[in-house]
């Protein structure tokens, strides 16, 4: 067994002794269990607890009840039973939706069983548990809410959080860049620093930018037009509403439209927000005839694009449904398209050096094996977008592997991830090459023969959205953000009231020359002035 492999095993062996302790100490005829799958970092079990309230200071208990379980959790045994017979067992109406849909598909309905707790799973554990975890390895994190299936219509359930690690030793150094973590919470560094805010009257997942944060987002911006007309991009901008037919055009209604949101009728004709730029570009390119002599053709738009999630998904800046993205997409013959490829891949890597991001790698989704009818396309261009994609990233020498699932519905799709100061992966940008859509929009160009022929086509973003980049970027400078990003680069603190005056003319001539500054002339201490500048992260 791969490390890998063990990992997750003994993550969700765990979900199911939390769920088996809760149910010693608040009574399994009381509660109703539903499914607890092993995550990044740990495990969960979602439980209805009815009128029960269980929080935080709750945890070492069902903890320390975990760990008085597992010595007699010696050997897992399984057993396939019938609909009905898994129906009477467990008696929710959360497994009861659970195994109608595996009846429904066919699948074999299976439980298991280890130290006289019976769950519905269909496996994936440790064989002998009480052997093989280590007690000091896990520890129950946080208590939170969450809807049933993650969705917002559904009840909220009760949802207990728990890491796991192969050793204690693991767990201390994730627990100590939890630690870490935690005080460079963007969200709570965005609040403190007053760089952006939510508001519920607006609407959730919509962020408001705040004078400083807003320096921090064209500061990015500028950065990002000024090196992308080095490197020969050309800027467009389009609308923000567009006719539904144009996304039927592009395949994504009906594939896209739980992430779109709801049409307006305009004139008996039906709009949508738009939820990304590709299509728009495309229109582009065929507003006039092309020559391969124009190609590689590369346009660049910070458009703005919305997407409906779930409130359950929302998370700060990291998640949220209204977006600036730092989008392009580029025109190439098929003989040019891997090297373009590999120059986006070169344009990441030379953003990632200014902004001092060390660690980063690569992630080509390609399709779910299982999951065919998601995607559209020809199968010869499937296979050829991902033999290409794949040389390219070889050519870089960036770091990458290959999962099976997560392709866009028309084509394979590579994330970059990149890692925080404190280690933590974020996803950063996807880039994809795709073979489908010229055709879909009818594009074409003139080669040197004088023959027509569809151009293949780059989707690059590599400082992907305002709201994600900088919600990362808060957290990997922990707010310190250096000289040039910052929103305050200098405070002006004089000493004393009498200078006040001389402290002004410092302060007028540092904005003359276009220099971020803050002259702090109240009457104050000059202590508390200075720890100020310094709580407000001013270079």
């Amino acid at each position: 067994m791969e490390k890998g492999e063990k990992l997750s095993n003994l993550r969700h062996t765990l979900a199911h002794l939390l769920a088996a302790s809760v149910g010693d100490i608040y009574k399994f005829d009381k509660i109703k269990l539903t499914l607890g799958p092993a995550v990044e970092n740990g495990f969960y079990y979602d439980i209805d607890f009815g009128s029960e309230k269980v929080a935080n200071n709750d945890l070492q208990k069902i903890e320390d009840r975990m760990r008085k379980n597992l010595p007699k959790w010696t050997e897992w045994a399984h057993k396939e039973i019938t609909k009905n017979e898994a129906l009477d067992f467990f008696n929710n109406e959360y497994k009861a939706e659970l195994i109608n849909e595996i009846s429904e598909r066919g699948e074999k309905i299976t439980t298991y069983t280890c130290g006289g707790f019976t769950d519905l799973c269909r496996g994936g554990h440790l064989k002998h548990p009480a052997k093989e975890i280590d007690p000091g390895s896990f520890k129950l994190d946080r208590v939170a809410g969450a809807y049933w299936r993650g969705n917002e219509r559904n009840k909220m359930l009760t949802r207990i959080y728990g890491l796991a690690f192969e050793t204690k030793k693991e767990l201390d150094t994730y627990l100590k860049q939890k630690e870490e973590a935690e005080k460079r919470d963007h969200r709570e560094l965005g609040k403190k620093l007053q760089l952006f805010t939510f508001d519920e009257e607006i609407g959730k997942g919509l962020p408001i930018w705040l004078p400083k944060g807003n320096i921090i987002k064209e500061e990015l911006e500028n950065w990002a037009k000024e090196t992308e007309q080095k490197w020969d991009y050309q800027r467009v901008t389009t609308p923000i509403i567009t006719k539904e037919n144009l996304f039927y055009t592009s395949g994504h209604l009906p594939l896209y439209k739980e992430s779109m949101y709801a049409p307006i009728s305009i004139e008996e004709e039906n709009y949508y927000i738009k939820p990304m730029n590709c299509p728009f570009h495309h229109k582009i390119f065929s507003a006039i005839p092309r020559s391969y002599k124009e190609l590689p053709l590369r346009l660049a738009e910070y458009g703005w694009c919305h997407r409906y999630e779930d409130s359950g998904s929302l998370f700060g800046l990291m998640r949220v449904r209204g977006m600036q993205m730092n989008d392009a997409h580029i025109y190439v013959t098929p003989e040019q398209a891997i090297q373009e490829f590999v120059d986006v891949i070169k344009l990441h890597e030379y953003y990632y050096k200014i902004l001092g991001i060390e660690k980063y790698e690569m992630e080509l989704s390609l399709r779910d094996p299982n999951k065919l009818d998601k995607y559209h396309g020809e199968e010869e261009d499937w296979k050829l977008a991902e033999e290409m994609t794949v040389k390219a990233m070889e050519l870089s020498g960036v770091p990458f592997k290959i999962v099976h699932e997560g392709a866009a519905f028309y084509g394979p799709k590579m994330d970059f991830q990149i890692y925080s100061s404190v280690g933590r992966m974020f996803s950063a940008s996807t880039n994809q090459l795709d073979l489908y859509m010229g055709k879909r929009f009818n594009l074409e160009y003139t080669d040197k023969d004088g023959s027509r022929k569809t151009p293949y086509i780059i989707h690059r973003a590599p400082l992907g959205t305002h709201e994600r980049f900088i919600g990362f970027l808060i957290e990997h400078y922990a707010g310190a953000f250096p000289l040039w990003l910052s929103p305050v680069q200098v405070k002006v603190v004089p000493v004393r009231d009498k200078h006040n005056e001389y402290a002004k003319q410092v302060f007028e001539l540092l904005k003359e020359n276009n220099i971020r500054a803050e002259l702090d002339d109240a009457d104050l201490n000059l202590g508390t002035k200075v720890r100020d500048a310094k709580n407000n992260k001013v270079p």
